[in-house]
């Protein structure tokens, strides 16, 4: 025990960030659970200043053995940044091995430890070949789901099958578990759009190097897609679900809610509101948003709108004014206090990872918008393999396709049973968290072994 004792006072991890999107906040949360459960091992999270000042905004809610150091985000003295986001990403990944390096090594002089493991987010391949050189294990986290990440690992396998830029109807039935799934619906990168872009060949990369690292976390639990699990599990060491984070790195303190959603929702009768979201990277077009508000205005379904931008630049003439008795927009909802709320009955989204598994944990159908990235792949799945929730005809909003949503799902047999299949895989996510010898808990303690025992 005593040496187990002295060598925990040894341990020293390093944690790298991917600044952009809604990264870093997951990455911190796993390592905020793993340094609380290993309190005298020494954290050091590796991040760019922007980004470590928005998720260190509340120092109180990190374990005190965290410490953040900013990274430069490799953008040139006087950078303005543009609307392509890629560009700034570009930017980062091209400066980002020499710029971990150089600060990690103050972390080390700092604190007099070596780094003896090495977890990332897994876009950051690059940290695997620097665990390779420390001779310490390197553990990244993917912060999505498991079929994206299949997509990621197989994509040479999916090129060679299909080749690159090919027609969007032809499935993928070579992959277990896939038979429903079109190259449409894959992340971009894999075999459609700019393959040559910094982004694609970051993912390309990744997916060539996941199989070397020591384990690979993700925001899941094993039996949201068991086929899916059972492929990773023979591609990597270990393959550790250690969500999903909704339930297992909760916030420690509840955002306020200073709109009144909670208390507007306190008002309606259960399962009768839509709440619209499309997370904070994007939203689609002024046109679909038009559509989205006609289509609830003509239904009359109370709605909770989560707004980003001008609502009045954006949305019909009039629309706030006629709809102010049954409807509430806002700039900001507290997201997993309102989907758990009873009176919410479907949630209007992009179907990004995070905002899936909030769904999920709350219970509660989806109507399926999905904008880039793995969004298109995590709605398909949400529709046709768990059967708890509608995506759009076309794909674009319109007032018809969104009419017709609502009414499918809050006003329903079918919507009922979409109900069902959602909370019975909310169940299933108690079950591997809450249980002693859950999944996800018998995961994190395998995880807490490689990097702080």
């Amino acid at each position: 025990m005593q040496e187990t004792e002295n060598s925990a006072l040894e341990k020293h991890v390093a944690a790298l960030a991917f600044p952009f999107g809604s990264h870093a906040a997951p990455l911190l949360s796993l390592v905020n659970r793993i340094a609380t459960a290993a309190p005298q091992v020494k954290f050091s999270f590796f991040n760019t200043p922007i980004c470590n000042r928005s998720i260190f905004s509340d120092p109180t809610s990190q374990a005190n053995n965290i410490k953040p150091y900013d990274v430069p985000d490799g953008t040139p003295e006087g950078y303005v940044a543009t609307k392509d986001p890629s560009e700034a990403i570009g930017l980062f990944l091209k400066a980002a091995l020499g710029s971990f390096r150089s600060v990690i090594e103050v972390a080390v002089a700092e604190t007099g430890r070596k780094i003896s493991c090495v977890m990332s987010d897994a876009f950051l391949s690059f940290a695997g070949k620097m665990a390779e050189e420390m001779d310490v294990p390197w553990v990244p986290l993917w912060t999505a789901g498991p079929r994206s990440l299949l997509t990621h690992v197989d994509t040479e396998v999916i090129r060679q099958r299909l080749g690159t830029n090919v027609c969007g109807d032809q499935t993928l039935d070579f992959i277990p578990g896939f038979s429903a799934i079109r190259v449409a619906d894959l992340p971009e990168g894999v075999v459609l759009g700019n393959l040559d872009s910094p982004f694609s060949k970051m993912l390309y990369n990744m997916g060539l190097m996941l199989p070397q690292a020591t384990a690979v976390a993700i925001n899941s639990y094993e039996e949201i897609d068991p086929v899916a699990v059972n492929e990773l599990k023979s591609r990597f060491q270990n393959f550790l679900n250690v969500g999903p984070f909704p339930l297992t790195c909760p916030p420690r303190f509840s955002a306020a809610d200073e709109y009144g959603c909670l208390e507007w929702l306190d008002k309606h009768q259960a399962a009768s509101v839509a709440y619209i979201s499309f997370g904070s990277m994007m939203t689609p077009p002024p046109h679909e948003l038009a559509a989205l508000a006609e289509a609830l205005e003509a239904t009359g379904f109370p709605f909770l709108w989560s707004f980003r931008g001008h609502a009045k630049e954006n949305l019909p003439k009039g629309f706030l004014e006629r709809t102010s008795k049954n409807g509430k927009l806002v700039p900001w909802a507290p997201q997993m206090h309102v989907l758990r709320h009873p009176s919410v009955g479907v949630f209007v989204t992009h179907c990004g990872w995070n905002s899936v598994l909030e769904t999920i944990v709350a219970g509660v159908p989806m109507i399926c918008r999905p904008i880039i990235g793995d969004q298109k792949l995590n709605a398909k799945t949400v529709v046709v393999e768990w059967g708890m929730g509608v995506g759009i005809e076309g794909e674009v909003f319109t007032k018809d396709a969104v009419v017709k949503a609502l009414v499918l799902t809050l006003s329903s047999e079918q919507g009922k049973r979409m109900r069902g299949k959602a909370e019975a895989l909310r169940e299933l996510a108690m079950k591997a968290v809450v249980v002693p010898n859950g999944s996800s808990n018998e995961s994190f303690t395998t995880l807490v072994q490689i990097v702080a025992k």
